[in-house]
């Protein structure tokens, strides 16, 4: 069986594959936000078929990354990743303000995320929450403390992805996807796990 241990391009990102793409028959392999944390797994595509995905490690794949391209079957695999929506805080607003003004706003947001136990991350002027519960309840918590000067909203999780490091992706993603499946807009696909042994044999196992 054929390991693939690369990703060609990212139909998303360069006009060019998107291009080669058109006449292909492409099988997607849906990625829940957990098993795209990781850089080895044994993914199944939409036509059924396996695919034994020995990436380097560390690699952070991408919603639309290409492992396999033949011109001369005319046979496409890419990657498509299934991110919850994230809740993106934006204190931008609360720039131009006093000192006091920003860190009351900030202690104030601190103390309403703390209270309902959210995992964030922090970038720039931007708080980045995963969808832990029912968006609805999420932003009725947000409602409820009326922040002036702070603005919110959902966001696609791909969206996100460019904007973080892998520990940060991990943070936010990396657990939500494993444990709250059917929360939000959330869909389960079976992935099975495959670790190789010293002579290169790959072993699965389902996680």
């Amino acid at each position: 069986m054929k390991v693939y241990t690369e990703v060609l391009g990212n139909i998303n990102r360069d006009q060019q594959w998107k291009e080669k793409l058109k006449n292909m028959e492409t099988d997607y392999i849906f990625l829940d936000q957990w098993t795209a944390q990781k850089s080895r797994f044994l993914g199944k595509g939409t036509s059924g078929e396996e695919y034994p995905i020995a990436l380097k490690r560390h690699t952070q794949v991408a919603d639309g990354d290409v492992i396999d391209f033949n011109p001369d079957t005319k046979k496409a695999v890419v990657l498509k990743i299934e991110l919850s929506p994230v809740l993106v805080i934006d204190l931008g607003a609360l720039a131009d303000k006093d000192h006091e003004t920003i860190i009351r706003r900030s202690v104030e947001l601190g103390h309403a995320i703390g209270n309902q136990h959210w995992p964030a991350v922090v970038k720039g002027t931007k708080v980045y929450v995963p969808l832990t519960v029912d968006k609805k309840v999420m932003l009725s918590v947000m409602e409820t403390h009326n922040l002036e000067g702070i603005s919110y909203d959902f966001q696609k999780g791909v969206e996100i992805i460019p904007y973080l490091a892998p520990h940060e992706i991990r943070r936010l993603f990396g657990g939500a996807g494993h444990d709250s499946h059917g929360l939000g807009e959330h869909h389960h696909h079976a992935t099975t796990h495959i670790h190789f042994d010293e002579n290169g044999i790959a072993h699965e196992h389902s996680h």
